[in-house]
């Protein structure tokens, strides 16, 4: 795979990215939602971002929040919870890509991590070519009223040991039209116990494969 540094421009800003580019054709993409005060290099992100590039997915990774957003998040916490915010930036970079020669025919799907999971969520109920989302200890309560005007197939991968977690997205589940909550057994919060990360990424390299479609873009 190889990978470049972007810049795009979302909710009247300038945000950094990282797009990767599998070796052979790329059979979709899959966009990144980060949520509380991660961005584009979290660890676990990138693990999962590689892992799908091996498996011939193009993938973005965005910081949703500027710099200085990052500098006032950091002290207050608050931006990370602005889901309208956060869901702004999701629509305009899928609007980016769309405008990318490389990338506009490939069906797109989201990969939503913690509250970046709500945004991706309420972003796919307001664009109809994202065909998938895969929200990985994440809060889709958080997406409000907006759940149920999601089409896209959603799975909720969820740790047997975040019971709160759990229980939030079993209730999101039910307002969705097409969904699958999945637990990882023996696994918490942020999936960092031996081998859960790589079941997280197994997961969703396989919901991505089975519903994003061959052959281009809508």
């Amino acid at each position: 795979m190889s990978e470049r540094e972007v810049e795009l421009r979302a909710d009247g800003n300038r945000l950094a990215g990282t797009l990767g580019m599998p070796d052979t054709k790329a059979r979709g993409l899959i966009i990144f939602a980060h949520g509380s005060g991660s961005g584009r290099h979290s660890p676990r992100n990138r693990f999962v971002a590689g892992s799908l590039s091996q498996s011939g997915f193009a993938t973005l990774l965005m910081d949703l929040l500027t710099a200085d957003e990052e500098r006032i998040d950091n002290r207050s916490g608050e931006l990370r919870f602005d889901i309208g915010l956060l869901s702004r930036r999701m629509v305009d970079a899928t609007a980016w890509a769309r405008s990318q020669t490389e990338l506009q025919v490939l069906p797109i799907g989201y990969f939503g991590a913690s509250t970046g999971a709500a945004a991706a969520l309420v972003a796919a109920s307001q664009r109809n070519d994202v065909r998938a989302v895969v929200s990985r200890g994440g809060r889709p309560d958080l997406a409000g009223e907006a759940l149920a005007s999601v089409a896209a197939p959603v799975l909720l991968i969820v740790g047997s040991r975040d019971p709160i977690v759990l229980d939030l997205n079993r209730a999101a589940a039910s307002r969705l039209q097409n969904s699958k909550v999945t637990v990882v057994p023996g696994a918490t919060h942020l999936f960092e116990e031996p081998g859960a990360l790589e079941e997280v990424t197994m997961l969703a390299q396989q919901w991505f494969a089975a519903h994003l479609p061959e052959g281009g873009a809508p």
